[in-house]
């Protein structure tokens, strides 16, 4: 895509561009580097109540590395100490593995909601950047902080965390992160770390060197994406990876027999409509049904994977504008998904959360400047690939599939069969909340 003539692509300040991933990072011949995709610092705080009743504290976890985390203590954690102990969310965030940071204002009021809605001590991860830190310095540091936090050698972990319900989750780039740190912990021989409940990866970066039908899409009308068209996602992985790896990689691309050692017993990935990494999460969702773990202790307890769909929205959305109303809809199925009960048999959900119907507000500043800079038109999406439940219908109007064929149910009335082919998830649920 090319620039507009006022975009700060087209300002180098007389030094010569090596690599140009505007709006994300540059990075000049004489080896500096230029981040736009950031949002400012913000301390770390006790006053809980200046911060939606959320304690939070930065701990050094490597001093070796100087990786640290971020922990979001919730109001109310002291009065269930010794009793009911909270969930544990270790949180990686986003950024093309080269942008961000837990300190930011972006993923700390992020962290802050989740912890808070949740009910969860959360354990946010500052991990070294990609170019200065290739891949895999982040694994490495995710892995690290996962170490500390099944220690629980601090003193907000040792009193409140509740080790048997540990979630990975992260968005973007932090998803593929958390996934593999999922993987290694499912390979780990040492007893002191801990199991993992749930994986939650939103939006999360997958691609390969094979484009899906979906892409090929895209490819033909970039108009059609907002913030990733497919031919800037085929230059990160070579940058983040210090040109030592391609895009048939397969930490982009796993395969089948490392997606069938995940111990993990729950996985939830949440995509974007009108996000071209869209259809790598689905991809990912049914392999991970397919491919059950062949873990004996889950032999009889199938691993349960949701895919939660926001139509229409852009990746990232949830991050630009959490006070939108899927943006809310999303935080609420990662509430639900840590704080539900595991099941005997797998439900594998599909939920559709529906199209927004108020323009995205922008509260963080640099959200709209992404989607203006990558984006030429408005046109619409192509949708053939991907299963849409309507939104016409009375509100208490529900569909699901019933011995393979799609019903409508309205009230306790079930009507007639909506489809006549079958459709490859087991369950799925029109949620409008």
């Amino acid at each position: 895509m090319q620039a507009s003539k006022n975009s700060p692509a087209n300002h180098n300040h007389g030094r010569n561009i090596s690599v140009d991933m505007y709006p994300f990072i540059r990075k000049y011949e004489d080896g500096s580097i230029e981040r736009f995709l950031r949002s400012p610092f913000v301390p770390a705080s006790s006053d809980q109540a200046r911060n939606r009743g959320v304690a939070t504290r930065d701990v050094v976890v490597d001093k070796a590395t100087s990786v640290s985390v971020r922990l979001f203590l919730p109001s109310g954690a002291a009065e269930t100490s010794g009793r009911n102990r909270l969930p544990l969310v270790i949180y990686v965030h986003g950024g093309s593995f080269c942008t961000e940071s837990a300190f930011g204002r972006t993923y700390h009021r992020y962290a802050t909601s989740l912890a808070a809605s949740a009910g969860a001590l959360v354990v946010s991860v500052e991990y070294r950047l990609a170019p200065e830190f290739p891949i895999p310095a982040a694994y490495d540091d995710a892995w690290a902080a996962l170490q500390w936090a099944a220690s629980l050698s601090d003193p907000w972990l040792a009193s409140y965390a509740d080790p048997a319900r540990t979630f990975l989750a992260g968005d973007s780039a932090g998803g593929n992160i958390v996934y593999h740190t999922a993987v290694r912990a499912s390979h780990e021989v040492n007893n002191d770390i801990m199991d993992i409940e749930g994986l939650i990866m939103v939006q999360p970066y997958f691609w390969g060197a094979k484009r899906l039908p979906l892409e090929l899409a895209w490819d033909d009308n970039e108009a059609t994406v907002a913030v990733f068209p497919p031919n800037g996602v085929d230059r990160l992985w070579p940058f983040v990876t210090a040109g030592q790896a391609g895009n048939d990689d397969p930490r982009i691309d796993p395969p089948a027999s490392e997606i069938s050692s995940l111990a993990c017993q729950r996985v939830l990935i949440a995509v974007a409509g009108k996000d071209s990494l869209r259809g790598r999460g689905h991809r990912l969702a049914a392999r991970m049904r397919d491919l059950d773990s062949r873990w004996p202790w889950m032999i009889q307890r199938r691993r349960e994977v949701t895919v939660v769909e926001s139509e229409g929205e852009e990746h990232g959305f949830h991050l630009y504008s959490p006070l939108r109303a899927t943006s809310k809809r999303l935080m609420g199925s990662l509430v639900e998904f840590i704080n539900q009960q595991p099941t005997s048999s797998p439900a594998n959900p599909m939920v559709v959360l529906g199209v927004p119907t108020t323009p995205c507000k922008d509260v963080f500043g640099y959200g709209m400047a992404m989607k203006a800079w990558c984006t030429r038109s408005s046109m619409a999406r192509n949708t053939a690939t991907s299963l849409k439940i309507g939104r016409a219908g009375p509100s208490n109007t529900r569909y699901r599939l019933i011995s393979g064929r799609l019903w409508m149910t309205a009230g306790n009335a079930r009507h007639k069969d909506l489809l006549s082919a079958a459709v490859p998830w087991s369950c799925v649920i029109n949620s409008f909340f």
